[in-house]
């Protein structure tokens, strides 16, 4: 019989982080790149699954990704990240995208992922991962829209 996973707050996974964007991350507009964009999403993605799992995450897949607005040079580019579900070796990490013009403070959302990690043991294969659980209604609400994107990944990989 295998023991009882480890039960971790999904608020222990949380991340936040800022950067400014800076001319070399810009195009001809003066807006970040998009793929600049997706990079900063997988990294605070996998802090946070890494914060779950204590042990090494890599990228499974990314759900889609829209540019809801722009985020100019000159301006704050914060992500918040939190594990959203867990199943047995894999997991739902939700990443929100902010722009923020630093004199103003004005703050608008910019994009939304849900990216799937699976976490590795020292061989390299999937490991048993602890099991988030949501405290709050608002994590509820996150862990029970998780299910149902977990469902229909699975519906569309058969």
């Amino acid at each position: 019989m295998s023991e009882p996973r480890q039960r971790v707050p999904m608020s222990s996974t949380q991340v936040t982080m800022m950067e400014i964007v800076m001319p070399n991350e810009a195009n001809s507009m003066g807006n970040v790149f998009g793929g600049r964009v997706m990079a900063l999403i997988d990294m605070a993605g996998a802090m946070s699954a890494l914060r779950l799992c204590r042990m090494p995450v890599v990228t499974v897949s990314v759900d889609r990704i829209d540019f809801r607005a722009p985020i100019r040079v000159g301006e704050f580019i914060i992500l918040h990240a939190n594990v959203n579900y867990t199943g047995h070796t894999s997991l739902e990490v939700g990443v929100k995208v902010f722009g923020e013009h630093p004199l103003t403070g004005e703050r608008r959302h910019t994009s939304t992922a849900y990216l799937t990690y699976v976490a590795l043991d020292p061989a390299g294969k999937p490991a048993i991962i602890p099991q988030v659980v949501p405290e709050t209604e608002e994590e509820q609400a996150w862990h029970a829209a998780a299910q149902e994107r977990r469902a229909r990944r699975l519906a569309q990989a058969k």
